[in-house]
């Protein structure tokens, strides 16, 4: 094989996988990068164990259930005043602050089930804490990657941050249950709380990150949200996303749609639940392509189009592995989205507002699905399973279709001329 022909295939790998050059060029992101990917598998350890532990506890789905709302509220709550406090101090210490905060909370899980304290009161209250740690972290650590790499190089982070978050929850309650059941639920809080030491010291190396503020004002939530009122980009990048993940999530019907649809039981309610997370992780994987595309608005849009498109098309057909193939699909485009979304609000954004805006986007991420949970539950009581996920989806490719329509600006946004 001539040289020649050897840098074309490598030329062709690169354009089909993801993008590595953050990982190469920047030591500190990629410190990050990799302590973060440690932290999600840890905390998706711990997720699986705090519900299995109310479980043995109580017995009850409904307590289990509860785990979830516990974590919510705060999430929703102190994600916009995490975004406005990211904007305020130094971004690095107030990482530091809520990933060594989280630490101190898995290590009081460990401590309490070693000393045989079993209260599920207290496991709710440890989960509500360890959401307003999220809540804390996630602005500040997603407003460092804009100050550690070029603008040319975010696409492509973006990509590598969204197989972090995938794999995590891939991995995470895999493996939790796996230690449960091996070494008790004090083993996967302990691991969890070790594993939060890699991003411990991703943090601890990287250099002061104080916002670029243009004033002595204090940084405020309302400041954040009125200046998303007056930039209709980045404000279209959340319509579309609210688009697919309020009219177009069909999770909640997936136990009921595993034994309606495909005479399955709570093994294939698991294949539905897994294959969108398998098409998610494709999309960090194969995003190589991705770095050709200038017009990221287009690309939000028909990403979003086609989460819907097979959304509705899932909610027609009865076999099996179609339907995970479908579902694998709308993982993927909503990566895809969800890169694109990203990358246009660290480009397009100034500093000093990069984490109210990511604070907005935490709420939508975690606020919307559920948003979209409860409209298909209902309206799938009111007619059918199979109503509420085609119907959803024929809305959201619909809806998209409006949003298309309306923004003019949106269509034409250029990576190389980014206008908020």
């Amino acid at each position: 094989m001539t040289a020649t022909q050897e840098e074309r295939e490598e030329q062709g790998r690169r354009r089909l996988f993801a993008d590595l050059t953050p990982l190469r060029t920047s030591a500190h992101y990629r410190r990050l990068w990799f302590g973060s990917t440690v932290s999600w598998v840890g905390q998706g350890m711990t997720a699986l164990a705090v519900s299995l532990q109310v479980y043995d506890i109580t017995g009850s789905p409904f307590s289990v259930g509860l785990v979830g709302l516990f974590s919510l509220v705060p999430l929703v709550v102190f994600g916009l005043y995490g975004g406005a406090i990211a904007d305020t101090v130094d971004r690095r210490k107030l990482g530091l602050v809520s990933a060594g905060g989280s630490a101190v909370l898995s290590v009081a899980l460990a401590a309490a089930a070693f000393a045989g304290f079993h209260r599920v009161w207290f496991l709710y209250g440890i989960v509500a804490l360890q959401a307003v740690c999220a809540a804390l972290n996630a602005p500040a650590r997603s407003s460092m990657i804009p100050r550690l790499l070029p603008p040319e190089q975010l696409r492509a982070a973006n990509a590598l941050n969204s197989m972090v978050t995938t794999f995590g929850m891939l991995v995470g309650p895999g493996l939790g249950g796996l230690i449960v059941g091996l070494a008790g639920y004090q083993t996967a809080y302990l691991i969890d709380a070790l594993a939060f030491s890699a991003s411990l010291y991703a943090m601890w190396r990287l250099p002061s990150m104080l916002p670029d503020r243009k004033g002595g004002k204090r940084a405020s939530v309302l400041d954040g949200l009125r200046f998303l009122a007056t930039r209709p980009n980045l404000r279209m990048t959340f319509l579309s996303d609210f688009c697919a993940m309020i009219l177009a999530h069909p999770r909640a019907l997936f136990p009921a749609v595993a034994v309606l649809w495909y005479g399955g039981d709570a093994k294939t309610a698991g294949l539905l639940v897994a294959a969108p997370a398998c098409g998610a992780l494709l999309g960090g994987i194969l995003s190589g392509w991705q770095g050709r595309i200038r017009h990221h608005g287009q690309a939000i849009l028909v990403a979003v189009a086609c989460w819907g498109t097979a959304i509705a098309v899932f909610g027609l057909t009865r076999h099996l592995w179609l339907g995970l193939l479908l579902l694998a699909l709308a993982g993927y485009s909503d990566t895809v989205s969800m890169i694109f979304r990203n990358t246009m609000m660290q480009v397009a954004a100034p500093d000093e507002m990069r984490g109210r805006l990511q604070g907005v986007f935490i709420v939508v991420v975690a606020g919307g699905p559920r948003l979209g949970d409860f409209l298909a539950g209902s309206v799938a009581d009111l007619t059918s399973p199979a109503v509420a996920v085609t119907g959803g989806g024929i809305a959201c490719v619909l809806a998209v279709g409006a949003l298309a329509l309306y923004g003019r600006g949106f269509r034409r946004y250029d990576a190389l001329d980014p206008t908020p």
